[in-house]
């Protein structure tokens, strides 16, 4: 994981609509950041409809939600629009910001070893520094836990 107090990594990756987006056209806000590893899938969905259902609480505290994983854009725009999620989703089939931000981990599940995304959040200030990483997240808690973080930190 990347640590605190560095420059976040820039990247440039495609939206559900397939528009290019960087992390600099967010500078001058918070950003959340989280990746996760599939759409559609039960832990994923529970965090971006969590993620989505305090999205009016998110956008009161200058903050902007982009949820990356290394599914395709036409993936995102089906998971987006089945859920009603209302924050940027980002396609990363190569790899790029998912190694940047170093969530890309090695996995055990019933014995067997494989690589995937390790669900975690990173908090980026206005500056575009890291401010604070969450690994290893819980896909139920995680929204409440960035908001009330903010909330903290905003005092």
């Amino acid at each position: 994981m990347l640590e605190k107090n560095v420059k976040a990594p820039e990247f440039t990756l495609s939206d559900k609509e397939g528009k290019e987006v960087s992390l600099s056209d967010f500078h001058g806000k918070k950003v959340v950041l989280y990746f996760y590893p599939k759409d559609d899938t039960p832990g994923c969905t529970k965090q971006a409809c969590a993620f989505g259902g305090l999205y009016g609480e998110f956008r009161a505290v200058n903050a902007v939600i982009i949820g990356i994983s290394k599914d395709s854009t036409d993936s995102h725009q089906k998971f987006a629009d089945k859920y009603g999620l209302p924050f940027i989703l980002l396609s990363d089939p190569d790899l790029k910001a998912i190694t940047a931000y170093d969530v890309w981990k090695e996995k055990k599940l019933y014995g067997k070893v494989s690589m995937g995304v390790e669900r975690s959040t990173y908090i980026i200030d206005e500056e575009g520094m890291i401010e604070e990483v969450m690994p290893r997240v819980k896909p139920d808690t995680n929204a409440a836990e960035v908001l009330e973080y903010l909330r903290e930190s905003g005092k």
